[in-house]
């Protein structure tokens, strides 16, 4: 047990850098959806950048952050099995459940995008990268409050964090629009 807080740290270390890479990758993806839509040379030139910086971030970043994440947490997990019984812990599973499948479809959009397939618009990636922002604040709020009851009072919050998410985004999009006319 005298390598459970390091264990620990460096578990914290590599779920924050993942969540950098997720952060990040999507706003990539913006980027390189909107070079689409430059004129050439302009748009070769970013595309190819935008594939280069995508896969740097995505391969040497983002993928062993959450592979290392993960073995740490494993190895918490096998050190402190009784954590898995706590009922925090089982919702917080969830959340990282979901975590892993908003991981798993931004590889899909990322193996579209380095083929040259634009299957979204930028607003919807737009939308898409508060995934990880609501995620991240549901397990952070869980893991600080622990508390069964208090839990569900941080879910409607995450709830309502998300509309407002929305709202924001629905305001920035006629900015944005009232800008370009």
């Amino acid at each position: 047990m005298e390598y459970y807080n390091y264990l620990k740290s460096l578990h914290l270390i590599f779920v924050i850098t993942w969540f950098a890479g997720l952060f990040y990758i999507v706003r990539l993806f913006v980027y390189q959806i909107e070079a689409a839509d430059k004129p050439s040379p302009e748009k070769e030139i970013l595309q190819k950048q935008y594939k280069i910086m995508t896969y740097r971030l995505w391969y040497i970043i983002t993928w062993p952050s959450a592979v290392l994440a993960s073995i740490f947490a494993f190895s918490l997990l096998y050190l402190n099995p009784s954590l898995i019984q706590l009922d925090y812990m089982q919702v917080k599973f969830g959340f990282v459940f979901a975590l892993y499948l908003y991981h798993g479809k931004c590889q899909q959009i990322y193996n579209h995008l380095q083929n040259d397939e634009i299957k979204y618009s930028s607003n919807f990636m737009r939308l898409w990268n508060e995934g990880a922002t609501i995620i991240l604040f549901a397990v952070v709020f869980l893991i600080i409050v622990k508390d069964a009851v208090n839990w569900i009072y941080g879910v409607i919050g995450i709830f309502l964090f998300s509309i407002l998410i929305m709202l924001g985004f629905k305001f920035y999009k006629r900015i944005r629009q009232r800008n370009q006319s």
